[in-house]
């Protein structure tokens, strides 16, 4: 045992002589604003003087949310992991990447780094091309809903980092068993943004992940830019045709669900659409981002006054959405075909193109709802997600 002795005593002095030397993490050295998103609220992008290393603040990425934080401390491979920080460590630049919602794949796509992509959830709802010509040869593999991860599968995939939503809070049960297995994991609260392109702005967070910032914030500000351009051309048409907001267009939203109707609070993501569209729309509260039941009494008196109706559920004609809602079928917005439906673009299994690539593309949305609103306005547009029902 003796012999061993050096050895030991060597062997422990190097682990002591690396502890000294591995960083010590304080969040006040993190100070230099590497990118403050103009439109999302629910990231922020952070480095320190003289590091490599990035810290990334998630804040409130579900519904309901009010005092939720996930820090994220990227990392260059080698770089070592400073002492006291307790929050997800991601070794960038990532390179094998779990999607749990189909937007997140989108994201991945518009930024041109979509081969990262090695798994999603749903794989039979997911619209993306690379997506659906890669599944075949196993290169995207489905890991199944977050509910009931095949966790097998996603260790033998060896993800860099998975991209969770949450609806009401976190999932415990699979956040518990990817820290078991080691995998990073990272919320992404695109869908509780409360405009449009303040959920298209989370690009910027996928290419911060994947060692591209630059290119995340090009990809974005042209998106951005041409939603602008669509918004102005919107906006100098609504000025002479319909200036005054009580004769624009009354849009209703949703549709019956289990004998209660929910309707969407004046920041809703598609009500700030409706109204960059130059439209409007009924709501339930003028506070907060929330879709909230209404009697069937009071949805049945909003929709006699309805100009248009939108997103009435999984409906692909006319027929099937008045065999589920019968007592509609007197409503003018009915009887005159004016339903319009955002699921034009959808798989084979009924996954809707809308909530994927639609998320990066709010320009197009845009253009599909005031071709809508205003159908005899001369803009050479035709509904690219939207089709009404016949």
């Amino acid at each position: 045992m003796k012999q061993f002795a050096p050895l030991l005593a060597l062997f422990a002095a190097l682990v002591a002589g690396g502890c000294a030397r591995a960083p010590k993490f304080v969040a006040d050295d993190f100070a230099v604003p590497l990118y403050t998103p103009a439109h999302a609220s629910g990231f922020a992008i952070r480095g320190a003087e003289g590091s490599d290393a990035v810290l990334v603040a998630i804040r409130n990425p579900w519904q309901g949310a009010t005092d939720v934080e996930q820090h994220l401390l990227l990392l260059p491979e080698e770089a070592p992991v400073p002492a006291g920080f307790d929050g997800t460590v991601i070794r960038t630049p990532v390179r094998r990447v779990i999607c749990m919602s189909s937007s997140h794949v989108a994201m991945f796509d518009a930024l041109g780094e979509i081969g990262r992509v090695r798994g999603v959830s749903g794989i039979d709802y997911i619209s993306n091309d690379y997506v659906r010509a890669h599944r075949a040869c196993g290169e995207v593999r489905d890991v199944g809903p977050d509910t009931h991860m095949n966790f097998e599968l996603l260790a033998a995939l060896r993800p860099d980092v998975v991209l969770l939503y949450g609806v009401t809070g976190e999932n415990s049960v699979a956040t518990a068993k990817l820290r078991e297995l080691q995998i990073p994991y990272v919320y992404v609260g695109d869908y509780v943004e409360q405009s449009p392109l303040g959920k298209a702005e989370w690009t910027v967070l996928c290419a911060e992940l994947c060692g591209c910032r630059e290119k995340g914030c090009e990809t974005f500000e042209r998106i951005a830019e041409r939603y602008a351009a669509v918004r102005r051309r919107i906006g100098a048409y609504v000025a002479e045709h319909a200036p005054d907001r009580t004769c624009r267009p009354k849009a209703l939203l949703n549709a019956p669900y289990r004998d209660t109707w929910f309707m969407p609070s004046a920041d809703n993501y598609m009500v700030r659409l409706i109204r960059d569209a130059g439209g409007d729309t009924f709501t339930v509260s003028e506070e907060g981002s929330a879709s909230l039941p209404v009697d069937l009494e009071q949805a049945y008196l909003l929709a006699a006054d309805a100009d248009v109706w939108l997103n009435p559920g999984m409906y692909d004609t006319l027929a099937e959405f008045l065999a589920q809602n019968p007592k509609f079928a007197d409503m003018p917005v009915v009887r005159e075909g004016r339903v319009w439906n955002n699921n034009l673009r959808r798989t084979p299994a009924g996954g809707s193109d809308f909530w994927e690539s639609g998320v990066v593309r709010p320009d197009v949305v845009l253009s599909d709802l005031f071709a809508i609103l205003y159908p005899r306005s001369g803009f050479d547009h035709l509904p690219v997600y939207y089709h009404a029902l016949r």
